[in-house]
């Protein structure tokens, strides 16, 4: 007899319609076909396992079973619960009825349990596209899958909730998830506040202007001056993420297995930090099965990189394209995948090894040259990408110990939200584009015009610091995000003079 039910597989972010058949006949070999990986062949040895121990019986002739189209590569262990359901509706143990109208995913452990897999928010809405009437899945990855309106999705936790779903033994409710109260819930709960630091107006004033136009920022200071600190903060000033971003956010996570038991939809703007011992592929993503990487796991939030000039260079260098392109492009020999990439960059960096150089009462240890030689080990090209270049002095201990209350997040988060509509609005007809820093080199010509004084002055700038035309680009942009923050339609010597202003590492004497 020949049973065909689907399952799905996920490429990049996405998710593909597989078609399962299994046909059972006179023999005793089990075969399965379609171009599967190790795990897929696999996966008849667990579903016998997990048949015999749920009181079922395996078929003894021969079966096969055949993964449609055959062209594509099939990998993983979510076909487990699928081929099982084939085997089972072949041999008359599962009412077969119904099963086309369902996309099922899972993996089988020996006594029949359902362990969850990876994407089943991608495999969801193209459950909903294909026009399926529902998905069965784990358990644990239904709440995530029930963000999708129009799908009937059914967590199950085993391979007898499965075999009584089909055959009507037993009524199953369908997991339901209010997407705009589950994301309304937690948009803005977070754990730090700017009102928790002391002193560093200078410092919140540029994280203010990156979070309003979406800059990339280092930050530069000794030891202990609250470069950590400030970066974690950073995401309570940041606009908070709309439906859309929050589904295609929670898609990659879901892709990616970081997504937990509890979580639906990701409701607050991913704030990555690796290690400095990241590879360049766990950074960008790929490997033999692609996977996507950080800076992926960072769309739509920060990638924070402390201690930047510690991070292997080859590992910074691959970023240079994504920072541009805020896409990655993963290209294998049968198969090309596209992340996305759009994220905040946020880099902390002391200024020489010992951390003290221009420190106001500790003494720098270096030896001449050192310094210099310390802060070229982060390439020009990369440097030009970063927008601001912000110093960050010791907090003294007046500061320190005021009981002056701070500015709250809150507050300073009213001022980036009413800057970032100015720059939607400003957009509006551009699609895809919504703050400053997206705007191509034509974009910033257009909407970033200066008068002749202005432009004394930068080129003025530019001759001094030796700036390259990639961050003659970034000076305006800022300077039109500060302008955005002012209410200002046009930017004025005072915007393009704080905007200059942040370009630290391109002073010519500012490492001796």
């Amino acid at each position: 007899m020949l049973i065909k039910t689907y399952g799905s597989a996920v490429f990049g972010v996405n998710a593909l319609t597989i078609t399962i058949e299994v046909s059972i006949s006179s023999g005793n070999k089990y075969h399965i076909v379609g171009l599967p990986d190790n795990a897929v062949k696999e996966s008849l040895k667990r579903i016998e396992s997990a048949i015999q121990a749920s009181g079922l019986k395996m078929p003894r002739q021969k079966i096969v079973v055949n993964l449609s189209p055959a062209d594509i590569r099939k990998e993983g262990t979510s076909y487990d619960l699928p081929i099982a359901a084939g085997i089972l509706a072949a041999s008359g143990q599962l009412a077969h009825i119904r099963v086309h109208e369902f996309i099922i995913a899972g993996e089988l452990s020996l006594d029949g349990g359902i362990q969850p897999v990876k994407g089943a928010l991608s495999i969801a809405i193209q459950a909903r596209k294909a026009g399926f009437k529902g998905f069965i899945l784990p358990a644990d990855n239904s709440r995530e899958a029930a963000v999708v309106d129009d799908l009937l999705v059914y967590g199950m936790h085993h391979l007898t909730d499965l075999v009584a779903f089909f055959n009507e033994k037993k009524i199953f409710t369908p997991v339901k998830v209010n997407t705009k109260e589950e994301f309304l819930r937690n948009i803005s709960s977070y754990d730090h506040d700017f009102s928790d630091v002391k002193g560093q107006d200078s410092i919140k004033r540029a994280l203010e202007i990156a979070a309003a136009g979406g800059h990339n920022v280092i930050l530069i200071g000794p030891p202990g001056a609250g470069k950590t600190m400030l970066a974690k903060r950073l995401p309570t000033i940041l606009p908070p993420l709309n439906l859309e971003e929050a589904l295609e956010t929670t898609k990659i996570h879901s892709v990616a297995g970081k997504l937990n038991a509890a979580e639906s939809l990701m409701t607050e703007r991913p704030f990555r930090s690796p290690h400095h011992s990241i590879s360049d592929v766990a950074l960008v993503g790929g490997g033999s099965n692609p996977q996507p990487g950080e800076i992926s796991l960072a769309h739509n939030g920060i990638l924070f990189l402390d201690e930047l000039p510690e991070f292997k260079r080859s590992v910074l260098e691959v970023m240079r394209q994504p920072l541009e392109d805020r896409k990655v492009t993963i290209s294998r020999a049968r198969l090309s995948v596209d992340y996305p990439a759009s994220f905040m960059l946020i880099a902390s960096m002391n200024p020489c090894p010992c951390g003290f150089f221009n420190h106001p009462e500790k003494d720098c240890t270096c030896s001449p040259g050192i310094v210099q030689k310390y802060l070229s080990k982060i390439s020009g090209p990369l440097m030009d990408r970063i927008d601001l270049h912000v110093e960050v002095t010791p907090v003294n201990f007046n500061e320190l110990s005021s009981l002056n209350p701070s500015e709250k997040s809150v507050i300073i988060r009213k001022r980036v939200i009413k800057a970032r509509l100015t720059q939607e609005t400003r957009f509006a007809a551009h699609m895809g584009l919504h703050y400053n820093a997206q705007m191509s080199s034509n974009m910033v010509r257009k909407l970033c015009t200066v008068n002749q004084e202005s432009l004394l002055l930068i080129k003025k700038a530019m001759e001094k610091l030796g700036l390259s035309a990639r961050a003659y680009d970034r000076i305006l942009k800022v300077s039109r995000t500060i302008a955005d923050l002012a209410g200002s339609k046009n930017i004025e010597m005072e915007h393009l003079a704080e905007a200059i202003h942040y370009r630290s590492l391109d002073r010519n004497n500012w490492a001796g």
